[in-house]
């Protein structure tokens, strides 16, 4: 059950380039007319938040996935169709994460317009990662690269080199926008390096894998994903397997998800000792919209302080970034 979420897959079935076919599509966005102002749909909170953060007041942007629900299985209302008909850009994660989302846009977006998905232009196939909640034989990567500041970095490039290419008149806007944010995650980057290199065991057994690619690049080892690929409870037979690895591996701490509440993560922390942390956050921003924290930085800061906290290390590098938006947030958020 608790197959590893670390190794990458470098087998390639298809004939073609997911990578490079979702490059074009987001450089294929139409230029807007003199005086006119970008529309922007996005999905998940995080990818909201950047976006708004590269588009400063340049730009309308406006979120179609609310936050705390499960971002895998969202389907949008039809009065989304009306949002995604009036955007120049639609910003998605891709990797099969927001497909009845896809549908919807791929319906409805206006000549010119595109749908770019972020996570597939930047990630190469041969890197995507097949674990036990996200298997090879079900045809989807594990979609969760936000959570990777330096995979996080490449979304805010390609985010700016789109912007560019919609209103090339305020092309030095954009840049000027990412190179800031840029600069933050940069940090970020530092202050978790610097924060993991505390951490004793740098082991990971989490609900819902949504820390693969920041575990490859960081040097932690996931441990294994307790939620199967249908989203179901495991079964009893699975919970005592993973009772008996959390007793060999010595694990301290174990952790849920405020969106994935599971009394299974809790039956084992009370079976074998190890505390359950049941407040991580895949892509509901920490606050309200508003708050200097409800930003996709404030939700970095907040896992790794919990997970680096919770494992016995010093998360004190993370928790003194600053972490407030580079523009104004005026994105709208759904409820």
């Amino acid at each position: 059950m608790l197959a590893s979420a670390c190794a990458g897959s470098t087998d390639t079935t298809s004939s073609t380039d997911p990578q490079a076919e979702a490059l074009s599509r987001c450089h294929a966005v139409a230029p807007i007319g003199a005086g006119q102002r970008v529309s922007i749909a996005t999905t998940v909170a995080p990818i909201t938040s950047i976006v708004a953060n590269i588009a400063g007041d340049l730009a309308d942007v406006v979120g179609i996935v609310p936050e705390g629900t499960n971002s895998h299985t969202f389907e949008p209302s039809p009065s989304v169709a009306e949002v995604l008909s009036k955007a120049d850009v639609v910003f998605a994660n891709g990797l099969v994460l927001e497909e009845p989302t896809k549908d919807l846009a791929t319906a409805n977006l206006r000549t010119g317009a595109v749908l770019c998905e972020l996570g597939t232009a930047v990630l190469p196939e041969a890197e995507y990662i097949y674990d036990f909640s996200f298997p090879k034989d079900g045809g989807k990567p594990n979609p969760h690269l936000w959570t990777d500041p330096k995979l996080a970095a490449k979304y805010v490039m390609l985010v700016r080199d789109v912007l560019v290419t919609a209103d090339p008149a305020n092309a030095d806007h954009y840049r000027a926008n990412a190179t800031a944010y840029l600069a933050k995650i940069d940090l970020l980057d530092a202050a978790v390096r610097t924060a993991s290199a505390t951490v004793p065991s740098r082991t990971l057994l989490t609900y819902h894998d949504a820390y693969a690619y920041f575990a490859r690049d960081y040097g932690w080892t996931v441990l294994g994903a307790i939620q199967p690929s249908n989203f179901d409870e495991p079964t009893p037979g699975e919970v005592a397997r993973l009772i008996e690895q959390v007793r060999t591996s010595g694990v301290p701490a174990i952790f849920g998800s405020e969106v994935f509440p599971s009394p299974v993560l809790e039956q084992i922390g009370n079976e074998t000792g190890a505390t359950y942390v049941d407040v991580l956050r895949d892509d509901d921003l920490p606050g309200e919209p508003g708050d200097p924290e409800h930003s996709f930085l404030g939700l970095m800061q907040f896992d790794y302080v919990t997970l680096v906290t919770a494992l016995g290390g010093d998360a004190g590098a993370i928790a003194q970034l600053d972490v407030t938006d580079v523009t104004p947030d005026t994105a709208e958020y759904p409820q």
